[in-house]
């Protein structure tokens, strides 16, 4: 059989592969990359969390880049190019180069087949697939450090086959119960799982798990909690970090948007003191580092009138950090939110945490199997007490959001969020001139 010639043929390939798009387990996935020449020589930083993981991964590469550092960044999802997922110095790995690490990966699996003897080849998720292409370029890449994000959970992620020098927890709430556990408990002890024995970890959630406290003290990892042992003090426009290498002054807000964030920079700090021997970073880089960081689709606000603010909020935890950076934005008539949701998200939770910011909502249909009718989500909020003449019901994102900007005045704001995939296909609107956002930027 040929192989696909084209990174979206080679996408689509992927997706045959499994039955399932989620298979959690490192045993198929490891038994391939135990034929591949994917070995890493430089500090690695691990990151796992409900919220917060992009974020945080961002800030560690945007601070180590502008120390010097040649940095290798691993995320998932993608919004609008696979090639997100896999960055090197600071750019995109290009399609060339993912084609070439995904076919290292099928000459592994079909090398796996025959050692094993087995008739079928293993089966690889899209996840798993992608994760040893990734983990074969950053092998090649000649990096100082690199930043991997979990996909889902953590034992039991293709992105633990690694062993990090020292693993983040950024938060635990609920989200992906089906596979995580329904207590909090539970997904505590899914995201220890990338915890290793006397290397340190970096809690952010003010409230760590007794199941991530006792996996901790059973591997002799240090664990370092925000508020006992690191944490953060917000000086006006200024703020003050204090942690394992002693206290930082006069730090500059992150540009990425939502005080929240704080909590998130004081945790990469407290991560980079934790690797201060083999990757020091001077003050200076630290503040370039803070100020130059960018992440699409985390409270992104786009230039124009209407405001539209973009954020990828799609569980209760995050929806309400969504809700408080909107309070403190300024004033604002009125609020129109484009919203599209996953059906197996919690949406009664979602809209409960943001729906007093939120004034007429455009609800629009996501695709796939998993993604929530507009009907459904318009039923949903009049269950939720919201009223029906205060909520539109679209086909697509595009619909919505070109209904909400011909309704809203230019003092108005829309927020668009739910799902990747939601504003993933704002954003796609608004770059293909689908909207009218940018009339007035």
């Amino acid at each position: 059989m040929s192989r696909p010639s084209t990174l979206a043929a080679w996408l689509a390939y992927l997706e045959t592969l499994h039955p399932k798009s989620i298979a959690l387990g490192l045993d198929r996935v490891r038994a391939v990359q135990t034929r591949m020449d994917s070995t890493l020589h430089c500090p690695v930083i691990t990151v796992t969390g409900t919220n917060g993981k992009g974020s945080t991964c961002a800030m560690l590469e945007s601070i180590l880049a502008s120390a010097g550092y040649r940095v290798g960044l691993y995320t998932s999802p993608h919004l609008l190019r696979y090639n997100e997922r896999v960055r090197i110095a600071g750019r995109e790995a290009t399609d060339d180069e993912l084609i070439a690490a995904l076919n290292a990966v099928e000459d592994a699996r079909i090398g796996a087949l025959g050692a094993s003897g087995s008739d079928v080849p293993i089966a690889l998720t899209y996840f798993e697939f992608g994760t040893l292409a990734a983990l074969w370029l950053f092998a090649r890449a000649g990096l100082d450090a690199l930043v991997l994000e979990v996909g889902l959970g953590g034992r039991l992620d293709a992105v633990n086959l690694v062993d990090p020098d020292v693993a983040v927890v950024t938060s635990v709430d609920f989200d992906h119960m089906d596979y995580l556990g329904a207590t909090r408990e539970d997904i505590g002890r899914e995201k220890a799982g990338i915890f290793r024995a006397a290397r340190p970890v970096v809690c952010a959630d003010p409230q760590p798990t007794g199941t991530m406290v006792r996996h901790a003290e059973a591997l002799g990892a240090r664990l370092y909690l925000i508020g006992r042992d690191y944490g953060y003090v917000p000086e006006g426009v200024q703020w003050q970090y204090w942690g394992p290498g002693g206290k930082r002054f006069g730090l500059p807000f992150p540009a990425l948007r939502g005080e929240y964030q704080l909590a998130n920079a004081a945790t990469v700090l407290a991560t980079l003191d934790l690797m201060r021997k083999s990757l020091p970073v001077a003050a200076g880089s630290i503040r370039d580092g803070l100020l130059t960081v960018d992440l699409a689709g985390r409270f992104q606000v786009l230039p124009g009138r209407p405001t539209i603010v973009l954020d990828v909020a799609h569980n209760p935890h995050a929806a309400r950090a969504l809700a408080g950076a909107l309070g403190t934005m300024g004033y604002h008539p009125e609020t129109y939110a484009v919203v599209g949701i996953l059906a197996d998200k919690d949406i009664a939770g979602i809209v409960g945490a943001v729906r007093s910011r939120i004034d007429r909502w455009f609800v629009a249909t996501l695709p796939g199997p998993r993604g929530a009718a507009a009907a459904t989500l318009a039923a949903r909020l009049e269950r939720a007490g919201i009223a029906p003449v205060s909520v539109r019901a679209f086909d697509d994102v595009a619909a919505a959001l070109r209904a909400a900007q011909g309704e809203a005045s230019e003092a108005d704001r829309i927020v668009v969020f739910g799902s990747f995939l939601t504003v993933a296909a704002a954003l796609a609107a608004v770059r293909s001139g689908l909207t009218p956002a940018q009339r007035h930027g």
